[in-house]
């Protein structure tokens, strides 16, 4: 999709995310990591509200694009090329205190979503916030939906804080076909 320049879940920033970074109720910075980080639109907006940022992307264009858009903002983003279904062969260091997923999970089989959740769980601290778009109805050949009840299942020992439907900032026509939702999970 990025030899095409189709990536519009890189054009906008959500209001969910832009919440727990800088609203009201936003969580003190520390340490996140992004799944599948794209272009790095999120993962720099994370870093210059400062957050210490590592960015997990498969696609070595996307991630070049990244590390230039990074640079000219001016902020440091630990990007990796990497799986997210093999976060231990990165080698990242425990800790994290939010993981920030805008439409990776669901793009995973059951086994590759298992391993995901596995990685995780291994990298973060309890109290740690886990924030996810996903969409809850097929869009086929490639995306699966997402429900509560499967994060719940594979993400043993986290906690639903909260789930609703996305709002109109998400207003690709996949997202609109997939029914977009957003899940937070607390690590307990």
């Amino acid at each position: 999709m990025y030899r095409l320049g189709f990536h519009p879940w890189d054009r906008m920033m959500p209001a969910e995310l832009t919440g727990i970074i800088t609203g009201p109720a936003a969580l003190p910075p520390g340490r996140v990591l992004d799944m599948g980080s794209g272009l790095g639109t999120k993962a720099i907006f994370m870093a210059q509200h400062g957050w210490q940022v590592t960015a997990v992307e498969a696609v070595p264009r996307a991630l070049d694009e990244a590390r230039r858009r990074a640079a000219q903002a001016g902020v440091e983003v630990d990007f990796r090329r990497g799986d997210v279904t093999r976060l231990d062969a990165l080698q990242l260091q425990p800790g994290y205190k939010l993981v920030f997923d805008f439409g990776c999970f669901h793009g995973l089989s059951g086994r590759g979503r298992d391993a995901y959740a596995r990685g995780v769980g291994a990298l973060t601290r309890p109290g740690a916030t886990l924030l996810m778009m996903g969409f809850t109805r097929p869009v086929p050949p490639i995306m699966t939906p997402v429900s509560e009840a499967e994060l719940l299942q594979r993400f043993a020992g986290w906690k639903l804080a909260w789930s609703h439907a996305s709002g109109p900032d998400v207003a690709s026509p996949a997202a609109r076909s997939g029914a977009a939702g957003w899940y937070c999970l607390v690590k307990q």
